[in-house]
């Protein structure tokens, strides 16, 4: 009994054109496919930073959640409070700025903490275009009993207060490095 020839020796003695370019193409994603199975990877949803970050920020506005209703806040009108505490007096725009929102988003934050007697908005004597927004005297004391939530926070965590502050750090440098690169992306901000 002869030896029947193997699939590739078979190929090679009948093979047309086609089938030859067939060979090569198959061959070349067969070696490509070990480089692109690591790359395969990268599509893993457990591989995504973003989702990784996503996923610890949701985490924290669920403590935040339980945290804040202690003082009768939401996060993001925590926030506010947080820049006004430090900051004192701002116009709505600087407010923005530091919060990284627009004033669509601000607006209705800065609504609510007026109606619960934190804030008050008014317009400025000097550009009656800008409106001041600055803390009563609610707003002042809030900030004694909001002294124990960034305890609480580290509490949490499982972090010492250095690892926090390192993270910190680098998830402020990561940020920089995102805006950058997103600008070197949209045309006309080069």
């Amino acid at each position: 009994m002869t030896p029947t020839p193997t699939h590739a020796t078979a190929s090679a003695a009948t093979s047309s054109p086609t089938d030859v370019a067939s060979a090569s193409a198959s061959t070349a994603a067969s070696a490509s496919s070990s480089a692109s199975a690591s790359e395969e990877n990268w599509l893993r949803l457990d591989r995504q930073i973003c989702f990784s970050l996503h996923a610890a920020s949701r985490a924290f506005n669920g403590v935040y959640r339980v945290i804040l209703k202690e003082l009768g806040l939401t996060y993001p009108q925590y926030l506010v409070m947080l820049v006004l505490w430090e900051q004192g007096e701002l116009p709505v725009k600087k407010l923005g700025e530091h919060l990284r929102l627009d004033s669509g988003t601000l607006s209705p934050l800065l609504k609510r903490l007026e109606a619960g007697g934190l804030v008050r908005r008014e317009r400025s004597v000097r550009d009656e275009r800008s409106v001041e927004v600055r803390l009563t005297e609610e707003g002042v004391a809030l900030r004694e009993r909001a002294l124990q939530v960034p305890r609480r926070i580290v509490e949490v965590t499982g972090f010492d207060p250095d690892e926090i502050r390192d993270l910190r750090e680098r998830l402020d440098q990561l940020t920089t490095t995102l805006n950058a690169a997103a600008l070197e992306e949209t045309p006309g901000c080069q």
